[in-house]
């Protein structure tokens, strides 16, 4: 988990959010940019298998850094430059993570 500048849907604007960061660890593309997924507060973006809920009072939230209940969003996916990445914040459990990205990426059967 970081707060990066993330681009905005009009792929114009970007703002400082929380993020996942999707690259694996050992990853070395030479290049200055990561993949990370949204984070998002807007609790009306669950109930989609690509996506999963962070209480921010749980185990798994205080360890996340989130600030407030949150959605990770794995559908919504961006390779941003490492000087977005402003801090890192926390870690996520792994599990909910992967069903998000597989459901996502439409890894299911692979």
């Amino acid at each position: 988990m970081a707060l990066a500048i993330f681009p905005n849907t009009d792929g114009l604007t970007a703002k400082l959010r929380p993020v996942v960061i999707v690259q694996a660890d050992g990853l070395d593309t030479g290049l200055p940019q990561v993949l990370v997924a949204m984070v998002t507060s807007n609790l009306r973006r669950t109930g989609k298998t690509f996506r999963f809920f962070v209480a921010a009072d749980s185990i798994p939230g205080r360890a996340s850094g989130l600030l407030s209940d949150s959605v990770v969003m794995a559908d919504c996916l961006a390779t941003i430059s490492l000087k977005a990445v402003h801090r890192i914040i926390g870690s996520l459990e792994r599990a909910p993570l992967d069903v998000a990205l597989r459901a996502a990426l439409d890894l299911q059967k692979i």
